[in-house]
């Protein structure tokens, strides 16, 4: 067995109601550097029972499960441990579903095509505290902002400390080190993020995000 040290293994929670998918996926993921799959769940109730006893790193979460889906599953895996990185990961690109999930305080969303590689740069980007999303979802962004009527993405104007902020809020940064990286309190980072919110009459982070991203607030 190998005794090196363990401290950067991404641990992962696999949250699926199909159980060969589940095992093939574990088979991939463990075979991943500094990877190891922790746990797995059938359905989102499952799940949350199972996580008062794990410390998982990365959920990755189906959306479409029995008992209870992954948007219900992940909204109340939030409330418990709000730090927790919860990923979609599903066959699913309908608008509806990515967005619920962004709601719920999803901060990835993967499709199950996703080939070894990029599920590889998906855990590494989300455990850097950064987003990810398939490529494919991009798309989704995109149409909504053809959706807005023109003057809709230049109806904000921020200032230049404000567009900083939000823009590393959109890469999966937190107050503390945003102030460290813009060289201000952590309280001048709660006090934008407010005013941002305000701004873009959004009442969740992972909602403001999307306005940002859909109205071209920030470049992603």
């Amino acid at each position: 067995m190998n005794n090196a040290p363990t401290t950067n293994l991404i641990k992962i929670f696999i949250v699926d109601d199909h159980e060969i998918f589940r095992a093939g996926l574990i088979r991939i993921l463990n075979k991943i550097k500094n990877v190891k799959v922790i746990e797995e769940a059938a359905n989102g109730l499952e799940f949350l029972e199972k996580l008062e006893n794990t410390e998982p790193d990365i959920v990755l979460m189906d959306i479409e499960m029995p008992v209870m889906n992954g948007i219900e599953a992940t909204k109340a895996a939030l409330l418990r441990r709000p730090k927790l990185i919860v990923a979609a990961l599903t066959m699913f690109t309908d608008d509806n579903y990515i967005q619920s999930m962004l709601d719920a305080g999803a901060k990835g969303y993967l499709l199950k095509n996703i080939s070894r590689d990029d599920m590889n740069n998906a855990i590494q980007t989300l455990q850097s505290g950064k987003n990810y999303f398939s490529d494919a979802i991009w798309g989704y962004f995109s149409k909504k902002v053809v959706e807005k009527k023109q003057h809709e993405s230049s109806k904000l104007l921020l200032t230049r400390r404000q567009k900083e902020i939000l823009q590393l809020i959109c890469e999966g940064f937190d107050n503390k080190a945003i102030a460290e990286k813009l060289f201000i309190s952590e309280r001048t980072v709660i006090g934008h993020k407010s005013n941002l919110m305000a701004l873009t009459n959004c009442k969740s982070t992972a909602s403001m995000i999307t306005y940002a991203i859909k109205n071209k607030l920030v470049g992603i």
